[in-house]
């Protein structure tokens, strides 16, 4: 193909193409177009627009300070609040903590009476019991002409005198431990001496 077919086909090529030109805005006939007009009236629309703009970014913002400020108030509130009421359960703790060791003062001193009052008790108990048996044993030595005690009589009269009474009713559990301990260091000296009487 030569230059000049190649000219030609571009030139049938543009004919086929629509040809677009931009078209300026028709102005009506015999007014005069002010451009520095319509610059600032342009100027003017862009500024209230912007001005609007402005003054809504600050009521926004405005409005965004406030909600901080009440959100600030009441998380300070709420400190305030908390602050009171863990000191308000703090006093009733040391209320309750008073109380109980008073309740616990109280008990053991009932307890340290109670005692107190049993020991007198079996103390009067194993004397008068203790005396009662004396005499009933000498009055059965006299019926029987002052024979000597036989074995099943001495393992008696050692048995009551060392028959503990237990009374463990009133005990709390660190009580029953400290009873339980007792018994069983008691039980074991009895072991103890029986080991001891049985070599002999």
């Amino acid at each position: 193909m030569s230059d000049t077919e190649e000219v030609d086909q571009v030139e049938e090529y543009d004919e086929e193409k629509p040809k677009f030109k931009p078209a300026a805005p028709k102005l009506p006939d015999g007014e005069k177009v002010d451009f520095d007009d319509i610059q600032k009236k342009r100027q003017n629309k862009d500024l209230s627009e912007l001005q609007g703009l402005i003054d809504a970014h600050f009521e926004c913002r405005k409005k965004e300070e406030e909600e901080l400020i009440g959100l600030k108030d009441r998380i300070e509130k709420r400190r305030a609040e908390r602050s009171e009421q863990q000191r308000i359960q703090s006093e009733k703790e040391k209320e309750r903590q008073v109380k109980r060791e008073e309740e616990r003062r109280i008990r053991e001193e009932r307890d340290q009476e109670k005692k107190a009052g049993e020991e007198a008790k079996k103390k009067s108990a194993l004397s008068s019991m203790g005396s009662n048996y004396s005499s009933h044993l000498q009055k059965a030595d006299s019926k029987r002409g002052g024979k000597k005690e036989t074995e099943r009589e001495k393992k008696k009269k050692i048995l009551a005198a060392r028959r503990k009474q237990l009374n463990i009713d009133h005990l709390n559990e660190d009580k029953l431990k400290d009873k339980i301990t007792e018994l069983h260091e008691w039980m074991t000296s009895l072991e103890s001496e029986k080991f001891d009487t049985w070599r002999d």
